[in-house]
């Protein structure tokens, strides 16, 4: 196993909330849990790890899933050597995975028939000072579909042992204004439970 994805993984899997930053700046940003639950077994030989959030006040009430697959770059790819890559994948049916951050279970049935790839939904990931910062390469876009529609989103995280920022933020895919999300700055959550030991071994 890659050290650095292995030392990637750990520092994503965990539960987090933003609930100092909400506080601070109630206006600009809601209080958040954030799940990165690790999948128990490698997707085409990736760890992966299973993302969704949910408002502090009605947890039960989870969205935005998606699949996290960590890899190195392909020979052929510009990228550099040293850095990681992040994909996003969609799930065909979210609703199946739904509560799989505090139900891990759920993941056990999971299978590459439930994802759908996300075309321009990675990132490129560097360590440096002992934090992770994964951002787009200038090229790409992320688009998916969402209650019929064309949505964009631009990525982007850095994350330590104790603490993810989100720089994920909607677009308006004509005049690419910031609609929803990290607008004003990133989401700053803080690690509450830590996942590294449910990572495949």
């Amino acid at each position: 196993m890659n050290e650095n994805i292995l030392n990637l993984a750990q520092k994503l899997a965990g539960e987090f909330n933003n609930k100092n930053q909400a506080l601070a700046q109630p206006i600009w940003f809601v209080n958040l849990h954030l799940w990165h639950r690790p999948i128990p077994f490698l997707i085409q030989g990736n760890i992966a790890l299973f993302a969704e959030q949910s408002p502090a006040v009605n947890l039960n009430q989870p969205y935005r899933q998606r699949l996290l697959i960590i890899k190195t770059p392909n020979k052929s790819s510009s990228s550099n050597s040293q850095h990681l890559i992040v994909q996003y994948m969609a799930f065909k049916q979210p609703e199946k995975y739904q509560g799989a951050g505090t139900n891990p279970t759920l993941l056990h049935q999971l299978s590459l028939e439930d994802l759908e790839d996300l075309p321009g939904c990675f990132l490129e990931v560097k360590y440096q000072q002992d934090t992770f910062i994964a951002k787009p390469p200038p090229e790409a876009k992320c688009y998916f579909q969402y209650q019929g529609k064309t949505r964009q989103v631009v990525l982007g995280f850095e994350v330590n042992n104790t603490e993810f920022k989100s720089f994920d933020r909607g677009v308006d895919t004509e005049t690419g204004k910031a609609l929803w999300g990290a607008i004003i700055d990133s989401y700053q959550f803080k690690k509450i439970q830590d996942f590294a030991s449910e990572l495949p071994q």
